[in-house]
């Protein structure tokens, strides 16, 4: 069989490794939003509180690093690049680089689990523009999605099983399943939720005891009238105290890794709601933190599979098509018109 591809690219949002990153790091975030400084300052206290270094890049480095360690256990000897939206490094010097190393064809790998425009497609648009500013950048194709890959949803039912060992044999908690909210536009014409409740059933599905559960919404962000997805994670904390529930998993099932929105939004923000109530609330851990060997394995797989589909396409039964759920699995080449932006 011959692989088609001389490279892989990991492609994630990026953060600040520093203070004086910040501000500027979130100037790239909301750029053409006209967003005030003023507004920005307060969103930059989040990242004060951890020293203005968001732990995203050092995880995506040990992703990447064991990416490339697992690959060529399985006799793939492909470099792993990587490169972020928002900060170093940044994708297009990661296609330049690429190009520099004589890269043609790549496959990436994007730090979404989901279907969306900023999920997904937003990312596809900056890797062309990428390679719309690198010349002789190589082509760059993608693996599918994979939100209800074993290699994901397995982890995440491990990690839940951990929390809920954690609060005690008698806490009969609630599991509170949390994603980055979205505007309402934006969800209408995307799989993204949908895709968000299998994960969720799946989960539950592989818990060691079946417990009821909700998915709630977290990192909300943009102006106060433009409709988002609800109900927020602290409401909905606060909606159960009410009910009487007093002890909570949450699993931040959107999510691939402990990133600052998981590490402000739910450890710091939810836990004061679920102190403040009297619920005890209990994290579930991101299972590309670690990274976790199975999520590892699970990308490694994914390109694979579509090393095999494309290296022998009359043999296409070689490539491993694992999905749990009852959607359909995504293709491998996004549709034209899929996931566009919202209206603003």
């Amino acid at each position: 069989m011959t692989v088609p591809y001389d490279a892989i690219l990991l492609v994630s949002f990026g953060g600040p490794e520093g203070p004086d990153d910040v501000i500027p790091f979130l100037q790239n975030v909301t750029a053409g939003r006209n967003i005030p400084r003023e507004r920005l300052a307060v969103v930059a206290e989040q990242y004060d509180h951890f020293g203005g270094v968001s732990p995203l890049n050092e995880q995506c480095r040990r992703q990447r690093d064991a990416l490339e360690r697992e690959l060529a256990a399985r006799g793939v000897d492909l470099p792993v690049y990587w490169g972020n939206r928002n900060w170093a490094p940044y994708l297009t010097e990661t296609v330049q680089a690429m190009a520099d190393d004589g890269v043609q064809r790549a496959l990436a790998v994007f730090t979404s689990a989901y279907s969306s425009y900023s999920g997904c497609r937003q990312y596809r648009e900056n890797l062309q523009s990428a390679q719309e500013e690198v010349p002789g950048a190589p082509q760059i194709d993608k693996v599918r999605a994979f939100y209800d890959h074993p290699g994901f949803i397995e982890p995440f039912a491990a990690a839940a099983d951990t929390a809920i060992h954690d609060l005690g044999p008698n806490a009969e908690p609630t599991v509170i399943f949390t994603a980055h909210s979205i505007p309402t536009s934006m969800a209408a014409t995307c799989d993204y939720e949908a895709q968000l409740r299998e994960a969720c059933r799946l989960v539950i599905e592989r818990i060691e005891r079946p417990l009821p559960w909700r998915l709630a919404w977290q990192s909300r962000s943009g102006p106060p009238q433009v409709p988002w997805l609800e109900p927020d994670v602290n409401d909905e904390v606060a909606l159960l105290a009410a009910e009487g529930v007093r002890n909570v998993v949450i699993v931040p099932i959107g999510f691939v890794s402990d990133h600052m929105e998981v590490a402000w939004d739910l450890d710091t923000q939810a836990a004061a709601t679920g102190a403040e109530h009297g619920v005890r609330i209990c994290r579930a851990i991101s299972p590309g933190t670690a990274p976790e060997p199975a999520f590892i394995a699970m990308w490694a797989e994914l390109i694979e599979e579509r090393i095999g589909v494309e290296g022998d396409p009359d043999r296409a039964d070689r490539a491993q098509r694992r999905a749990l759920g009852d959607l359909s699995v995504r293709p491998d080449v996004c549709a034209e018109n899929c996931c566009p932006a919202p209206t603003r």
